[in-house]
């Protein structure tokens, strides 16, 4: 296996390890297995145990589980959760083999950072039939969110630099160079 995949692999295993601890500790923290336990015999939807305020205004720890995707879309529809996340390891197969982390940062990151974000909220979903979040950004009105979460915002966003470099600016430097040797 080459260098640079074993360290995308290296990497990968290192932020889901990083995503199922954080995991395991705000369930572990303030009774978040029983809050789980209860979910389970209520199918309450409004799992959710007292935020541990991080930095005032601005972070805090707020337990709640997901049923569904960003920001709750298809709510309970855990079928076509599996079903997506089985077509993206299909894809993440085929990404893995043009990582370059000497030559194609942006893409060799984004693709690690997404395929450790996909697979970190596949295990909740396997687990628990829900994903665990409990990052709360507390200075605006957004979804409460994990490390899973926050790596694949990452990975999409660097992946969609890599894809305006690549694609827009060096090709119509591509094409403009091609042009002008073509009327020479």
């Amino acid at each position: 296996m080459k260098k640079h995949l074993l360290i995308a692999f290296a990497i990968i295993v290192g932020l889901i390890v990083l995503d199922q601890v954080t995991k395991l500790l705000i369930l572990n923290y303030y009774g978040g297995r029983e809050v789980l336990t209860n979910c389970y015999e209520t199918a309450d939807v409004f799992c959710q145990i007292d935020s541990i305020t991080i930095i005032p205004g601005v972070l805090s720890f707020t337990f709640t589980f997901n049923e569904g995707g960003a920001w709750g879309l298809l709510f309970g529809e855990m079928g076509i959760f599996f079903g997506i996340t089985i077509l993206a390891f299909g894809l993440f197969y085929f990404l893995l083999k043009d990582i370059d982390l000497k030559t194609k940062k942006f893409y060799s990151y984004a693709v690690i950072l997404m395929i450790a974000g996909g697979v970190g909220n596949f295990i909740d979903r396997l687990l628990y039939h829900k994903v665990t979040d409990f990052i709360r950004a507390d200075f605006i009105d957004f979804p409460v969110f994990n490390v899973a979460d926050i790596c694949l915002v990452v990975g999409v966003i660097l992946f969609a630099i890599d894809v305006f470099w690549e694609d827009i600016i060096h090709g119509k430097n591509s094409r403009r160079d091609t042009e002008q040797s073509g009327t020479d």
